[in-house]
């Protein structure tokens, strides 16, 4: 499920301009197609995790898939622009249920031991395997079938999730309510997340200290202290439990996440134009170039499992952070002659391997941080934070690179050259972010206490809260309670 979440991500990006052809969609009009998925994705994913503690994560999941795929299936029949930009917005809807729910039924499944290093592992490799295939899918099937199947693909693959969670998860005893629902505070956190990411994707358009955006963020931020405030004073059951981020695991892992999200999202997208605004690579080959990556962050990933068991998360966040900072610095180093063997291939194996590293200590710490009533929303707040943080790392680091190429233009227009010194600027920002990350890990997380050892003990009995107050795990079948 969590594949099918990163595939799409990045599989509609490829088939951008076929799409604008097909649907006559304007130029502005176009980013909507990202921006309609973006908007529902971050902006619901509290209230998905929080649906999913208070109604039962198998139901949410079962209905998030279901909606994803009615809306992928609309969205290949699209036959207007805004019919597109609809079954997107859908799409998000559909994932920000899914996925909270999804991963607190893997932290549910396997709350310690070896077999949580492992499950996380798995986890870890297919998020960002989904993230890079999606990339060769999009091209493929944008070259060589028609733009609608990088909305149709998601179909058999959405389908084929929701009969293995027929099977594979038990349902579990029902959730239990205890209390009324803080409708407030849901409504405000989903319009101040909706707010603040529709703010940021927007600079691509409207300057970052132009009036619009301002307008917009300082309302977005009024949201958010507004469900702060009614947070702390409401008699109903919270959206989120402020004293979540009492938990330094929680705290820090979000922050690192927010900031190792706003770096990645845009070396894809800058490695991506790189390889077809610089070195004239067609989509599909553009594409298979990033195989080496998904391959590399399935190295990083199983080289975490190997050494969870002997390096504290802290060591590892902090080194596959400063490993993917080093990778970015050689990114940086692109020529407007350079190749891919050359300027592509290494930096792409050292980003992912460090990336790699990071992926399964970071969820663990987040959800293992969270009582186990609470692991959807503490699972929707990890999502949330990856979400907006790609977001921002797009709006900050593209309009700096399109700043540095304006830069270098000549009076023939923008060059390859100009095109890759923006890129290699945007990568150096890229570094600075990924070394804030590396340093939140070390300076926020614990050296000593339990969670320090090993993943597999990243959950302390204190952290669970009294006894009467757990909720019995949901378990996959045939995994360990």
């Amino acid at each position: 499920m969590q594949f099918i979440v990163s595939l799409d991500l990045s599989v509609v990006n490829v088939g951008l301009p076929q799409i604008a052809v097909g649907l006559n969609f304007g130029t502005s009009g176009l980013t909507w197609v990202i921006h309609a998925y973006a908007l529902t994705f971050g902006g619901l994913l509290l209230l998905g995790g929080k649906a999913a503690d208070t109604y039962g994560r198998k139901r949410l999941l079962l209905l998030g898939l279901g909606l994803f795929a009615l809306a992928s299936l609309a969205g290949g029949f699209a036959q207007e622009p805004g019919h597109l930009v609809a079954a997107r917005a859908a799409q998000g809807i559909g994932a920000a249920m899914l996925a909270p729910a999804a991963l607190a039924l893997l932290s549910g499944a396997f709350p310690s031991g070896r077999a949580r290093v492992r499950a996380y592992g798995v986890w870890s490799a297919t998020n960002a395997a989904g993230g890079a295939f999606g990339v060769l899918i999009g091209g493929v099937l944008t070259e060589y079938a028609s733009w609608r199947w990088v909305m149709f693909v998601n179909v058999p693959l959405a389908v084929g999730a929701l009969l293995l969670a027929v099977r594979g998860i038990t349902p579990g005893p029902p959730p239990a309510h205890r209390g009324r629902p803080d409708v407030l505070g849901g409504v405000l956190a989903t319009a101040g997340m909706t707010l603040l990411v529709f703010g940021i994707v927007r600079t691509d358009r409207y300057a970052w200290t132009s009036a619009v955006t301002l307008t917009t963020l300082a309302a977005a931020v009024a949201l958010l202290a507004a469900f702060l405030y009614v947070e702390r004073t409401t008699t109903r059951e919270p959206l989120v439990r402020l004293g979540l981020f009492a938990h330094r695991a929680i705290a820090a892992s979000n922050l690192f996440n927010l900031l190792a999200g706003a770096a990645m999202a845009s070396s894809f997208y800058f490695v991506s134009l790189y390889l077809q605004n610089v070195l004239g690579k067609a989509p599909a080959l553009s594409g298979l170039m990033f195989l080496p990556f998904a391959l590399g962050v399935v190295l990083g990933s199983v080289a975490a499992v190997k050494l969870g068991h002997l390096l504290a998360p802290r060591t590892l966040l902090a080194g596959g952070g400063l490993l993917t900072a080093a990778g970015f610095l050689w990114f940086s180093r692109i020529d407007a002659d350079g190749s891919f063997a050359l300027d592509v291939l290494g930096p792409s194996l050292v980003v992912s391997i460090g990336f790699g590293l990071c992926l399964g200590p970071v969820v663990s710490l987040a959800t293992a941080g969270a009582p186990p009533h609470e692991a959807g929303t503490a699972s929707g707040l990890l999502a949330a934070s990856r979400q907006l943080g790609a977001s921002l790392g797009l709006a900050v680091l593209g309009a700096a690179a399109h700043g540095r190429t304006e830069e270098g233009q000549t009076g023939a227009g923008v060059t390859p050259a100009a095109l890759t010194d923006g890129y290699a600027y945007a990568f150096i920002l890229g570094a600075a972010l990924l070394v804030a990350a590396a340093l939140t890990a070390l300076t926020l997380l614990r050296p000593t206490g339990p969670s320090a050892h090993s993943w597999a003990h990243s959950r302390s009995p204190e952290q669970d809260g009294p006894a009467d107050a757990r909720e019995p795990d949901t378990t996959i079948k045939g995994g360990p309670r």
